[in-house]
């Protein structure tokens, strides 16, 4: 994801996309095929420790944009205990009314807000971005998938602000053969006709650059193809770090780049079920995406804004998406809303003065607390990869990484007895620490007491990711009558969706 925020300070940014935290050189990818992207870190903060809120993307989403975690805004089930869950054409939930998103606030302070790329915070009529606070998009409401035969399922619609203007593998060609699609370069030339648009009119602006390239089935651009030694995924990834590029250098070029903020990180960890020809790396960290191990959750990130962040910067800040919430807000004047829980923090001290703000991580798979992280102990309350029924089917989050006890095929629970791991020693969650060492009972007596204070201030927000439902797929999206893409819709027939992992 890419954030340009403008305001007092002219312009924000956040960008927003599927990738794992070893897939840049600036983190020690060894092709070094990233030269833009290590030339951002170089010249802003790179954070090291930097997590998202779930280990899937429609609730880290919502995490970002509300500041808060999935199991307070809504994001997550209550079908089946510590299931992951996202928002697949069937869903029947969305982004509630009651929770306010990042560009709802910023308008206060004058801002105009564009979303590009994929919004999947639910997508009937009532969750549309342009009710949440943006002002323009372009892009799609659902994952890429498909393509799909228009009479069981229809193909993802592509919006232009409110109404839709084609469908992929339609009016939006991806090869699944060669993996040839231009997507990723309309969404580049959106960026930089927002960028230049607000500029000519002196407009505070807000660009949530949210790409899907790297999220099988994955694909790159002719130009890119064929070019990385990574295969398919690195050409994927080469051309975002281009992109990412030509829109810093198109803030250089306007004149704008010292009043504008940038930050690029992911919306969970590579996912490893799609590897090696479609799945990014996670580094030295166990498992991926779906996880709530290190590979799922940590995630790159990279600040930028120069003359403000000192160049080459490293912090080992622990850090969550929802800290742009309120970082954003304070980089906009504006306080966070008081009338509710916001678990993000403002990074800004962080990033302008090298300081260290301590607070816990949470570790959240659905409706549970798997794990908890404070300074560099990590304490974990319930471990579980995905069922042996699942993972014999071929479905495997953690390939070539079987730890005993650790990457478990049933959910075990460790409230009594947490499995301790020290991250700076064993970043790979390897080696739990014995129960019965004084390091131990110290580390879990505190992560412990952080659990209890943070249980006892949370209220669950009504589960939105429960009920899908045929009929509410995107049948007939507005615009589709003029384009002659109207599909019939099935009766309604709802039921509580099936969630495996």
């Amino acid at each position: 994801k890419m954030g340009l925020w403008k305001g007092s300070l002219t312009s924000s940014g956040v960008f927003l996309l599927q990738m794992g935290w070893g897939d840049l050189g600036a983190f020690g990818e060894p092709s070094k095929e990233t030269p833009n992207l290590d030339q951002m870190a170089a010249e802003g903060m790179l954070f090291l420790d930097f997590y998202t809120a779930s280990p899937l993307c429609s609730p880290s989403r919502a995490a970002l944009l509300t500041g808060r975690l999935p199991v307070r805004n809504g994001f997550y089930t209550t079908n089946g205990h510590a299931r992951n869950a996202y928002t697949p054409q069937e869903i029947v939930g969305g982004i509630p009314d009651s929770e306010l998103l990042l560009p709802e606030l910023l308008k206060k302070a004058g801002y105009t807000n564009k979303i590009i790329g994929k919004w999947h915070l639910g997508h009937r009529p009532q969750f549309h971005p342009l009710r949440h606070g943006f002002d323009e998009w372009f892009g799609s409401p659902n994952c890429h998938f498909g393509p799909y035969n228009s009479t069981e399922r229809p193909n993802i619609p592509v919006y232009r602000d409110w109404e839709m203007v084609g469908r992929y593998y339609e009016d939006f060609k991806i090869d699944l053969k060669t993996g040839e699609a231009n997507l990723t370069q309309l969404y580049l030339q959106e960026a930089l006709d927002f960028i230049s648009k607000q500029q000519a009119s002196q407009q505070p602006f807000f660009l949530y650059w949210a790409i899907d390239a790297t999220h099988a089935p994955v694909y790159a651009s002719k130009q890119f193809l064929g070019t990385s030694q990574r295969g398919l995924y690195g050409d994927a990834v080469r051309e975002i770090d281009d992109s990412v590029g030509k829109i810093l250098k198109h803030l250089q070029q306007l004149g704008i780049s010292e009043n504008t903020f940038v930050f690029f990180t992911s919306d969970n960890g590579a996912a490893l079920i799609s590897a090696p020809k479609q799945g990014g790396s996670n580094g030295p960290f166990l498992c991926g995406k779906q996880t709530t191990f290190e590979g799922g959750m940590r995630e790159p990130a990279i600040a930028w804004w120069p003359g403000h962040i000192p160049a080459g910067g490293v912090s080992r800040q622990l850090g969550s998406v929802m800290d742009l919430f309120s970082t954003s807000l304070s980089l906009a004047g504006l306080q966070p809303p008081s009338d509710r829980q916001i678990d993000g923090i403002d990074l800004l001290p962080v990033i302008l003065q090298g300081k260290l703000i301590d607070r816990p991580i949470f570790y959240y798979r659905g409706n549970e607390l798997m794990a908890v992280r404070a300074g560099l102990y990590k304490a974990h309350y319930w471990t579980w990869s995905n069922s042996w029924e699942e993972h014999s089917k071929g479905i495997d989050f953690c390939p070539g990484q079987s730890v005993a006890g650790v990457t478990t095929h049933t959910q075990e629970e460790h409230t009594y007895l947490p499995l301790l791991f020290h991250l700076g020693r064993d970043p790979g969650e390897k080696y739990p620490l014995s129960f019965a060492s004084e390091e131990y009972q110290r580390a879990v007596e505190h992560l412990s007491g952080l659990v209890q204070q943070h249980r006892a201030t949370l209220v669950p927000g009504q589960p939105q990711l429960n009920v899908c439902d045929q009929a509410v797929m995107n049948w007939a999206p507005p615009g589709c009558e003029k384009l002659g893409k109207c599909l019939k819709a099935p009766e309604s027939d709802p039921k509580k969706c099936s969630w495996p992992h």
